[in-house]
């Protein structure tokens, strides 16, 4: 084609040689080097050789203002003169490909957390990749480009679930920030892969920054963070995403931040993200955030300002369509066109590194077969992180694993046969649905009768009789009762309208069952039969009745496709639960600051001194794990040096299993205020029985670090104590666990207070 086909409008063209003129002297020399001897010129920006600086600014060069400004909104335009097809920005994985048909589903987010297993992570982020990859392609193949088809994801929601009551936390990895940003760096370079030029999905870590709750008011509410509980709590799994990960994207929260919106906050998009942390990647601002500024907050007079406020802050793509006003902006002098030509190069450089305009053999991710689409080997996966993803809360008398010998099992409840309960939200299509009923089903031997009786709606209207009668017949002629509870996307999720008992907006006002569900597990104990509280669920239940009366406590969360084989597989011993808490359950909400409040102190095992009703890292086993010989490699070293930790771990029972060893620090004379311990280490280890394992960790400065009084991270001299073990140090509760008591060191750091980056 023509060079002259491809030059912008002759009106244009004085304004875009300037801008030609002013590349870097490298880029002129590559560029003159890409055009040959003869005929029609080469495209630098369709050069898979030339560096991608050099190819964004030829890019750029050859586009109108209009076009440019096109390209910032989340439904951008084709450029046929410049052969760029059209794009959609939003798409969304945090458990698979969601919302373009079928697709694998992973176990919900906070499940995936309960595996506390990086490799894992890594895997099904890997495998998610493959299907969006494969699903892009063949829609390019069928000119049929359009939105949840992309390359671009909104995932992982990395946000801190500090309370409970948030109906998003589902999304998230938990409560802790190192377990968050060890999941979350997974998660961002298995979506992302290992090619040295081209990225094989872009991963938007969200929503930055502070931001879980309350839902209703998320266009509005202004978190007032302290610089202490920013940098402890809501900043460190976004900066390993970004610094580590080397995600290409992160997403701005609706809300404020300490006055600031999060879509226009200097403090966050440029000096935090981009200056302290060298993000190089794009902003894109949450889904119409942009207006809230506007309608919401009240800190602009008009769409103009409020869309020139993000941009100058630093959001370049609009999850909207509140930048179409940049062109009045521009007009007002509210921006200028290198603040839009800056955007525009951040976001097309994402679309080269996909390799969206290059030939498909020179992009090793276009080889992707659309095959691996739910295939056998990612419904494996499933399987394997749900099996994972299952926390045994009690077990009575060992009242699990079940006989698949027993001649009648009761399954009842609301979740027992539900799909809704097995996906959580933002989810793809399984082809193919593993109930817990199913499960149970499939997995109990054919002489085994297994009766289902739903027993009750998952909330009021009051329960009818006549279902509640049901399922109590169903309990007195079984040997054991299975009663699948809890919650769905339909009573927790992002915000919606919902206002029924114990539920608002996609919150939840109460922590435990609902009322209708507490009656029908109720009538089930009063029949005498041996009980098994299944929960499936998001946020954490409170289930203090259920511990104790209940035989056994199982908690599945939202558990993907193959749900309900991975719950048989534990419920009958074929699997060995490790799954452990990646939150805190409270034994009531009013333990619980109030929602609204950011501030972090009563919130999450590293700031409530109170007793739970299972703690954050808790989590039983069909076997016995056994701890010793605990050793610090030195007894004291200078600020600044490592540490050297090692324990030996012992399958002590007769069944192979999982344990999860995890490592807590508390930094005893902290001259400021520090958490009452904080987990700085986990490994997840298969052990035979009598198998033992010695578990290495490595203390760096940055975990021995606090946060003093101007808000700097800074590692001070004094002591430390160390806590290892197969659940968090100091609860009580729970005599049936299966781990012996935490083992305890100290250590000393030395010499003059230094600052860690």
């Amino acid at each position: 084609m023509p060079l002259s086909i491809l030059r912008p409008p002759r009106n244009r063209i004085p304004r875009l040689r300037i801008v030609f003129v002013l590349l870097p002297l490298a880029s002129l020399v590559l560029l003159a080097a890409a055009q040959p001897a003869g005929g029609d010129a080469v495209l630098p920006y369709r050069d898979p050789s030339l560096p991608i600086a050099v190819r964004v600014d030829d890019l750029v060069s050859r586009m109108t203002l209009e076009e440019k400004m096109g390209q910032l909104v989340y439904s951008s335009p084709a450029i046929e003169r410049l052969e760029i097809p059209a794009y959609e920005w939003a798409n969304e994985c945090l458990h698979g490909v969601a919302q373009a048909g079928v697709a694998t589903v992973f176990p919900q987010s906070i499940g995936l957390g309960a595996t506390w297993d990086t490799a894992l992570i890594h895997q099904v982020a890997e495998a998610i990749s493959d299907e969006a990859r494969a699903k892009y392609h063949e829609a390019v193949r069928q000119n049929k480009q359009r939105k949840y088809y992309g390359l671009t994801f909104f995932s992982p929601n990395v946000n801190i679930f500090r309370d409970p009551r948030w109906g998003r936390g589902q999304e998230t990895y938990g409560e802790d920030p190192y377990l968050t940003a060890r999941l979350g760096v997974a998660y961002v370079k298995g979506l992302q892969g290992d090619d040295p030029q081209y990225l094989k999905v872009v991963s938007t870590p969200k929503h930055f920054a502070a931001h879980s709750g309350p839902e209703p008011e998320r266009h509005q509410f202004d978190a007032q963070v302290d610089e202490r509980d920013l940098r402890e709590t809501y900043l460190p799994a976004f900066e390993a995403c970004v610094r580590e990960g080397k995600s290409f994207s992160v997403m701005a929260a609706y809300s404020r931040l300490n006055g600031e919106p999060d879509c226009a906050s200097r403090t966050l998009l440029d000096e935090i993200l981009r200056r302290e942390w060298g993000f190089r990647g794009y902003v894109v601002s949450d889904c119409y955030g942009i207006k809230d500024i506007l309608e919401k907050q009240h800190l602009a007079g008009s769409l103009e300002q409020a869309s020139a406020m993000a941009l100058r802050a630093g959001t370049d793509l609009n999850c909207g369509n509140e930048y179409l006003s940049l062109p009045a902006a521009l007009k007002l002098g509210l921006v200028s066109e290198a603040e839009i030509d800056r955007a525009v190069r951040r976001v097309l450089e994402a679309r080269l590194r996909l390799g969206m305009f290059d030939p498909p053999d020179k992009v090793p991710y276009a080889r992707i077969p659309y095959s691996v689409v739910d295939s056998r080997e990612h419904r494996e996966l499933s399987l394997q992180a749900a099996r994972e993803s299952i926390v045994l809360l009690k077990n009575a008398n060992h009242l699990l694993p079940l006989s698949k010998t027993l001649k009648s099992i009761a399954v009842v409840g609301p979740n027992a046969n539900e799909v809704k309960a097995l996906l959580g939200n933002y989810y793809g299509t399984p082809s193919l649905a593993v109930t817990p009923l199913v499960g149970i089903r499939k997995k109990a031997s054919p002489e085994t009768r297994v009766v289902y009786a739903k027993g009750c709606e998952a909330v009021e209207p009051p329960t009818i009789a006549s279902s509640l009668d049901e399922a109590v017949r169903a309990a007195k002629s079984a040997d054991v009762v299975i009663a699948a509870l809890g919650l769905s996307g339909d009573l927790e999720n992002e915000q919606f309208e919902i206002d029924t008992d114990g539920f608002y907006w996609g919150d939840r006002t109460t922590l435990d069952l609902p009322r209708a569900q507490e009656r029908l597990l109720e009538a089930m104990a009063a029949t005498g039969k041996p009980t098994v509280l299944l929960l499936l669920n998001g946020g954490p239940i409170t289930t203090a009745w259920a511990s104790e009366h209940a035989g056994a406590v199982v908690e599945a969360w939202y558990p993907g496709e193959e749900g309900g084989t991975a719950i048989a597989d534990v419920l009958f011993g074929d699997y060995n639960p490790g799954g452990r808490l990646p939150v805190t359950v409270y034994k009531s909400v009013d333990q619980l600051p109030p929602f609204g409040d950011y501030k972090m102190a009563g919130r999450t095992y590293r700031y409530f001194s109170g007793e739970p009703l299972y703690p954050f890292g808790f989590g039983l086993s069909f076997t016995h794990f056994g701890y010793g010989h605990l050793e610090v490699s030195r007894a004291q070293i200078r600020t600044g040096q490592n540490l050297r930790v090692s324990a030996e771990v012992k399958n002590a029972g007769a069944m192979d299993g999982d344990e999860v060893v995890q490592l807590y620090l508390t930094c005893m004379n902290s001259p400021v205020p520090v958490p009452i311990r904080s987990l700085a280490g986990f490994t997840r280890a298969h052990l035979a029985s009598g198998e033992s394992r010695v578990i290495d960790f490595t203390l760096t400065p940055r975990m021995m670090s606090v946060i003093d009084n101007d808000g700097k991270r800074i590692v001070p001299p004094g002591r430390f104590r160390i806590e290892v073990g197969g659940k968090q140090p100091g609860f009580r509760g729970m005599a049936d666990a299966a781990t012996t008591e935490v083992m305890t060191g100290e250590f000393e750091v030395v010499g003059a207070t230094v600052p860690v980056d």
